[in-house]
């Protein structure tokens, strides 16, 4: 069960929720314990927390073009990368190497959040968030999450608004 607090800073928070808290941004943050059997990282959060895997957003980092991207499609989805690549201007699009990620957002694979990263990198947020009232997205761990608007994430991360998360 999934628990909620709302804009509450937990004792050893994250940089996603310090960066929310900052901002002055509505947050509610959900926990639940993480399984590392579960085979998904979001449909685990998405079950945990009771939601609907469209609403649940997963980010993953890409090379675009020797660029580090970050892409914030649904859980229930696939990243399109030429879509990604499209979308900032770019020619091709691969899968960021996990370390390389991992030491770029300072956040774990599976944990990471496209809030308060270590290194601000370019963002795309699929554009089916807009069509709901709130999303989540990883909080900087595993079993961690926050809830807050499409609009509010997308402002705080400068994303771009595009159409690469496929079913």
């Amino acid at each position: 069960m999934a628990k909620k607090s709302k804009k509450q800073q937990q004792p050893g928070g994250t940089p996603a929720t310090v960066a929310l808290t900052t901002a002055g941004v509505d947050f509610t943050v959900h926990s639940y314990d993480h399984d590392p059997a579960h085979p998904s990282y979001g449909e685990e959060a998405a079950e945990a927390m009771g939601v609907s895997p469209d609403r649940v957003f997963k980010t993953l980092v890409a090379d675009v073009d020797g660029a580090l991207t970050v892409a914030v499609v649904p859980v229930a989805g696939q990243l399109d990368l030429k879509a990604l690549a499209s979308a900032v201007g770019g020619k091709r699009a691969t899968m960021a190497d996990p370390t390389l990620a991992e030491r770029t957002t300072g956040y774990v694979r599976g944990g990471i959040s496209p809030l308060g990263q270590r290194k601000k990198l370019p963002t795309v947020l699929d554009d089916s968030a807009s069509s709901h009232p709130t999303i989540c997205v990883s909080a900087g761990r595993r079993g961690l999450e926050v809830e807050l608007s499409p609009e509010a994430l997308a402002k705080l991360t400068e994303a771009v608004l595009a159409p690469v998360g496929r079913a």
